[in-house]
């Protein structure tokens, strides 16, 4: 589901507060998008093994 966005269409979606905010406000932003990016790949590992883990029980059985 990748979409490519124009650099207008990306700032045109910028919120105020995000442009106005200061270095720090903007790091402890980062650090949030930074788990919740490695959050969202351990979820779609485990989802992985867990499908691994499902179809070699089926097999065996």
């Amino acid at each position: 589901m990748s979409r490519d966005l124009t650099l207008q269409q990306i700032v045109e979606g910028i919120p105020k507060s995000m442009l106005n905010a200061s270095d720090k406000d903007l790091e402890g932003f980062q650090k949030i998008v930074d788990e919740t990016i490695k959050l969202r790949e351990g979820h779609r590992n485990l989802q992985k093994l867990i499908q691994n883990y499902s179809s070699s029980v089926i097999q065996r059985s």
